[in-house]
C-alpha cells in the first residue's frame, strides 16, 4: 500500500504535456536566508526553550505545499536552506515573535524515497512530529506505532475529478459508479477499497495507473482522476495548456472518507516524555494555522522559494498556493471541529476511522496492532480549546 497518494507535480507550460521526474536533480548547499533582525521574545506561554527540544524536526510526507501551510508559518526570518537533503531550518516564531527554539522541516516524497513517514520516524528518533494520516498511522500500528496531537487538517483534500463538458450528468462520486468509466487512481489507495466496499464505484473501474500528469486526462476525457481539491482546479485551469478550462469534482471525505489527514504525531512510546513540551507547542501550532489561515501570503511565498531551491523536479506555483490556501478554509479542509477548536479531534470520528479502515489496510497486507483503540491513533490532551478560525 503506498504510503501517500499525492500527485506528482505537473505543469502545463507549452502546448506540450510535461511529465516532471520526481527524483531529486542536482545538489545544493546549505544557505542562509532572511534578515538576521533579533527577533523580540514570545511570552511565557509560548516560550518553548527548556521544554521543547532546541530543534523541534517536524517530518512531512510530501514536498512543500500550502496544505503544510501552519507548519511552513512557523519558520521565521534568518532560516537555512539545505537543498541536498530538503530541508529548512530556522526559529521557531509566533505571531513574529521568537519561541527559543529552532524549527526544522524535513520534505517528504523524493526526498525520503516516498518512504511513510511513521517508518522515517522509528529510523530517525531526532524527528519529533511527523504528519501522518489516520489509515497510514493504522497500518504502522504494530511496528511502528504513533500517536496524533493535532490535526493539521481537519477532513481530506482528496477528490475524483472529471470533465464537465464530458459528462454533465455527474454530479457525484457515485454517478461516476453508475457508468463504467475507468477511474484512474494510485494503485492501492485506501479509498478506492473504501468506495468499492460501499458501493459507490465498481472494482472494474479502477485503474492503478495513474503518474500525476494530465496527459490521459487530457486525451480522454470520459475517464474520472483522483486529485486534490486544493491543487488541480485551479492547475487544469490555469497552468495546464493543453487544458485551460474547468473541472468538477467531489470530495472523498463527503462518501466516508474520514480520515484525518497529516495529523502531527509523535511516537506513542514518547507521548509521556514530550507532554511538557506538547502542552506549550501544540498551541502554538493551533494558533499558527489560524494566523494562516487569515494572512497566507508570506508562508506561500516561503513555500513556493524552497520548491525552487529543492529542485526535485516538484512544480508548484505560487498561484497555486494561494489557491490552496483559500480553498482549503473555503472548504472546510483548514476549518474548526464542533467544539470551535482548531486543530482538535472528534474521538467518535477517529473510533469510526479505525473500525472502517482496519479491514481494508489488513486487506493490503498490513499489520494491526491487536487491540488498538481511538486513544492509541489520537489524543485531545494538548489541544487549547480557545483557539480558533474566527
Amino acid at each position: 500500500m503506498p504510503t501517500s497518494t499525492r500527485r506528482v507535480a505537473v505543469a502545463g507550460v507549452s502546448s506540450a504535456i510535461i511529465l516532471v521526474s520526481a527524483t531529486a536533480c542536482g545538489g545544493g548547499s546549505t544557505a542562509a536566508t532572511g534578515s538576521a533582525t533579533k527577533l523580540q521574545a514570545a511570552p511565557a506561554a509560548q516560550r518553548l526553550a527548556g521544554v521543547c527540544p532546541k530543534t523541534v524536526v517536524v517530518q512531512v510526507d510530501w514536498e512543500p505545499e500550502a496544505e503544510h501551510g501552519p507548519l511552513y508559518n512557523l519558520v521565521g526570518p534568518g532560516y537555512s536552506v539545505d537543498s541536498d537533503k530538503k530541508r529548512v531550518t530556522g526559529p521557531l516564531v509566533i505571531g513574529g515573535k521568537d519561541t527559543g527554539v529552532d524549527i526544522q522541516i524535513r520534505a517528504g516524497g523524493s526526498a525520503i524515497g516516498y518512504q511513510s513517514v511513521p517508518s522515517q520516524m522509528y529510523v530517525d528518533k531526532r524527528i519529533t512530529l511527523g504528519t501522518v494520516t489516520t489509515d497510514v498511522a493504522i497500518s504502522a500500528s504494530a511496528k511502528q506505532p504513533v500517536t496524533a496531537v493535532a490535526a493539521l487538517m481537519k477532513k481530506s483534500p482528496q477528490v475524483l475529478m472529471w470533465d464537465p463538458a464530458t459528462h454533465p450528468d455527474w454530479k457525484t462520486i457515485a454517478d461516476i459508479g453508475k457508468s463504467n468509466e475507468k477511474i484512474v487512481y494510485v494503485n492501492g489507495s485506501t479509498y478506492a477499497a473504501l468506495l468499492v466496499s460501499k458501493g459507490l464505484i465498481k472494482k472494474s473501474q479502477l485503474d492503478g495507473s495513474y503518474d500525476g500528469a494530465p496527459a490521459r486526462f487530457v486525451a480522454s476525457p470520459g475517464i474520472a482522476q483522483q486529485g486534490f481539491a486544493t491543487a488541480e482546479p485551479y492547475i487544469y485551469q490555469h497552468e495546464v495548456a493543453a487544458w485551460k478550462k474547468p473541472i468538477k469534482y467531489q470530495l472523498l471525505s463527503d462518501v466516508g472518507f474520514n480520515v484525518y489527514p497529516e495529523s502531527l504525531s509523535v511516537r506513542s512510546g514518547e507521548l509521556a516524555s514530550l507532554s511538557p513540551c506538547l502542552k506549550k507547542l501544540v498551541p502554538v501550532l493551533q494558533q499558527s494555522a489560524a494566523d494562516f489561515a487569515a494572512k497566507p501570503s508570506a508562508t506561500v511565498k516561503l513555500i513556493s522559494d524552497l520548491v525552487q531551491q529543492y529542485n526535485t523536479g516538484w512544480v508548484y506555483s505560487e498561484g497555486t498556493g494561494t489557491f490552496a490556501a483559500r480553498q482549503m478554509v473555503k472548504l472546510g479542509i483548514l476549518g474548526n471541529e464542533a467544539d470551535g477548536s482548531l486543530g482538535s479531534f472528534d474521538m467518535k470520528r477517529v473510533a469510526s476511522a479505525l473500525m472502517t479502515f482496519t479491514p481494508l489496510v489488513q486487506q493490503s497486507g498490513a499489520k494491526v496492532k491487536p487491540g488498538l483503540t481511538a486513544r492509541d491513533l489520537a489524543t485531545d490532551e494538548f489541544i487549547d480549546p480557545s483557539i480558533g478560525l474566527k
